[in-house]
């Protein structure tokens, strides 16, 4: 809002704030892709959205999996001027 020089009330950022909630959004259909046909995204196999926690995929990914992803996404990225973070 800074940036466009606009401002908006305390109420309207409360809204968005509400709105944009790990629990809000899992709860949207338009957020969680629970509107999308399920052979195109089947949910009974995993929700698009599961927990909402930092970290969590370590519990689903073995170190190898974890290694070949970091390998693959640094493939596809490198020509993208955003710098590669392994650590937050």
């Amino acid at each position: 809002m800074r940036y466009l020089d606009l401002s908006v009330s305390d109420e309207v950022i409360n809204r968005i704030v509400e709105l944009t909630s790990f629990k809000s959004m899992k709860e949207n259909p338009m957020a969680n892709y629970s509107c999308v046909p399920s052979p195109v995204f089947d949910h009974s196999i995993s929700p698009f959205m599961r927990k909402g926690e930092v970290g969590d995929w370590k519990n689903h990914f073995t170190p190898e999996q974890s290694k070949v992803f970091d390998e693959d996404y640094e493939e596809q990225m490198k020509d993208v001027n955003i710098p590669f973070r392994s650590l937050i």
